[in-house]
């Protein structure tokens, strides 16, 4: 019994190790995902190689088979060190990549002298061997000339444990104490053991033969043991996945149903391959068939070229920081067909934050853009109507502004005809006379050009224009109407205002409006308080604050907040679409307007405008 105990243990020990690494391997062929399964395996098979090789050198009965053993188990032990660090580093995450080559090229770099020079790595020649005692058997002990390249074998299994203490080191300052005390720990202290057993006996200071394995055997076991728990855990959550799937798919339907209800498409547009997976739905929305390859370039081309810019630069700006986007835009489909599409969604990125991933949802909003344009077309047909209305209520103001001209230059004819009379007539006078009438005729001119420029019927036109102009324009046109019910009109136009971005008709318009409500609010006020004051200034550094001002008796505060509302009227014979159209045109400058009492009485309406750089840029 005692003769064969060696042979038991040893082989079983092997055959142990072999079986792990079976499973282990089994494990890696089901999930190739789980390297460190596969390594572990590769470590199994590695000191079930160098195990058998020391029960061969135990039993080794010359010193030329003792040498022929050690020299194919240091074949063993390169695949022990190179699957140890790739273990560690797959398994705990840490270690100096540096540091693992270096010990892996050296431990390669030894195998070229342990089968060219001398009998192995340990021994230039094994030249006896001695014997002893070991479990009632008698083993073998080699006697021999040391390699000097053992040297650089012992200096890389040095390394070798630095390495390791280092990963363990690093594994447990982030926090990860647990791998590292079972793992990284039992790592450490196996090697380390083995590595001293091995010095001690190959250099006589203890007579014993290489016992590595019993220590490896110990690695494996504490290795194993963890990373069956590991894979036990993970069996267990597939089986809680398996029976959460059927709740997922119910889930996944459901989701399904709420996207086709709200008439929603989805699409998925991968960054790294510029590839486009959509649904059935984006894909009948963009006019695609079902088996079209899409990429981004091709979505592109399916948008209307004028909004194609404002598309790719909020894909960029999404991709770039803000991770997220919204625009609306239009399609031109096959065939010609334009149709309206509201996008939003969101970016993914990776860890070190590249983007990975757009996500997004498009729906069709074309009947609400026909409803916008609509309503929109609408407004502008209500402030037409409303210029007219103003024109109306100043017609005897401007037949008297036509009028004053044109007597003057029937007055300044008739003295023409007067001089031409004479035999020898006065040209110089005659000049000046014409001078005169070609004066009153554009003053004239100028009366019906605002005045048909109010008439006409436009969408809104943006340029720049100039607040001195504008308010200068507006106050010329109601001057006659101010004079004959004996108001003050003041203008104060601050010295180089920047000009403003919108279309000179509607903020004439606007300030038409303004001023005429001022001087109806000063109906049966006292002659010396009858004025209407205008001032521009500056609003900050992106916009001008024009406010037109009366000395009336102001609005009453519960009505205050109301008189932009459609429909409301704080005058007898009003309509209450005057300040609602200005409203309306003053937001779509991208501006504000509102109105205040005054301390000293009256009300002041006051509006913003853009200034024509910031108001471009929109």
């Amino acid at each position: 019994m005692h003769a064969s105990l060696i042979t038991v243990i040893w082989s079983m020990s092997a055959s142990a190790c072999l079986t792990l690494a079976a499973i282990h391997l089994l494990v890696w062929c089901r999930n190739r995902a789980a390297w460190s399964n596969l390594v572990f395996s590769l470590l199994a098979i590695g000191t079930a190689g160098w195990t058998f090789c020391e029960l061969w050198m135990m039993r080794a009965e010359t010193p030329m088979e003792f040498a022929t053993v050690l020299r194919w188990g240091h074949v063993a032990v390169w695949l022990i060190v190179a699957s140890l660090l790739a273990f560690v580093h797959l398994y705990l995450e840490s270690g100096r990549s540096w540091l693992a080559w270096a010990v892996f090229g050296l431990r390669t770099l030894l195998l070229v002298p342990n089968f060219l020079v001398g009998q192995n790595l340990n021994y230039l020649e094994v030249t006896r061997l001695g014997h002893m005692r070991l479990l009632g058997e008698s083993v073998a002990l080699p006697e021999g000339v040391p390699s000097p390249w053992i040297l650089l074998g012992q200096l890389d299994l040095v390394m070798l444990i630095i390495f390791l203490l280092d990963a363990t080191v690093t594994t447990w300052r982030r926090g990860d104490r647990h791998r590292a005390l079972t793992v990284g720990g039992s790592i450490v202290f196996f090697v380390l053991v083995a590595t001293g057993q091995s010095l001690l006996a190959f250099y006589g200071i203890a007579r014993t033969p290489y016992l590595a394995s019993v220590f490896f055997l110990g690695l494996i076991a504490a290795m194993g043991f963890e990373l069956s728990g590991e894979t036990i855990r993970a069996s267990q959550l597939d089986r809680r996945l398996v029976v959460s799937e059927a709740g997922l798919r119910e889930s996944e339907e459901t989701m399904r149903l709420a996207v086709e209800g709200a008439d929603f498409g989805i699409w998925i547009r991968d960054l790294s391959r510029n590839e486009v997976w959509a649904t059935s739905k984006w894909r009948a929305l963009f006019g695609f068939a079902e088996t079209e390859r899409l990429e981004f370039n091709t979505i592109l081309e399916r948008i209307h070229p004028e909004d194609r810019d404002a598309f790719r630069l909020a894909q960029k700006q999404a991709t770039e920081g803000e991770g997220r986007y919204q625009e609306e835009y239009r399609l031109v489909l096959p065939g010609g067909k334009l149709r309206w599409i509201g996008s939003h969604g969101r970016v993914e990125f990776d860890g070190a934050g590249k983007p990975l991933l757009v996500r997004g949802v498009s729906q069709d909003i074309t009947k609400r853009k026909e409803a916008e344009q609509e309503a929109q077309n609408l407004r502008w047909e209500i402030a037409h109507v409303s210029r007219v209305t103003i024109l109306g209520q100043l017609a005897s103001a401007l037949a008297h502004e036509i009028s004053q001209p044109l007597g003057a230059i029937l007055r300044n004819a008739e003295a023409a005809e007067l001089f031409l009379q004479n035999t020898s007539p006065d040209l110089d006078e005659i000049r000046a006379i014409l001078a005169d009438i070609r004066s009153d005729d554009q003053r004239a001119g100028s009366v019906i050009d605002r005045m048909r420029g109010l008439l006409k019927r436009h969408n809104l036109d943006k340029r720049q224009v100039d607040v001195g102009g504008l308010v200068g324009g507006v106050i010329a046109f109601v001057r006659s109407d101010a004079a004959g019910r004996h108001i003050r009109l003041r203008a104060a136009v601050a010295d180089d205002l920047p000009p403003v971005y919108g279309d000179p008709v509607h903020l004439q318009q606007v300030l038409l409006n303004l001023i005429v409500n001022g001087m109806d609010a000063l109906d049966g006020a006292n002659p010396e308080d009858r004025c209407v004051s205008v001032t521009a200034s500056l609003d900050g550094t992106r916009a001008v604050e024009i406010a037109v001002s009366d000395s009336g008796c102001g609005i009453p505060a519960d009505k205050l907040t109301h008189i932009f509302d459609p429909f409301f009227t704080t005058k007898p014979d009003g309509m209450g679409m005057g300040l609602s159209i200005s409203r309306t045109i003053i937001e779509a400058h991208n501006g504000r307007i509102w109105a205040e009492n005054r301390a000293e009485g009256g009300v002041s309406f006051r509006f913003t405008l853009p200034i024509a750089q910031e108001g471009a840029a929109k």
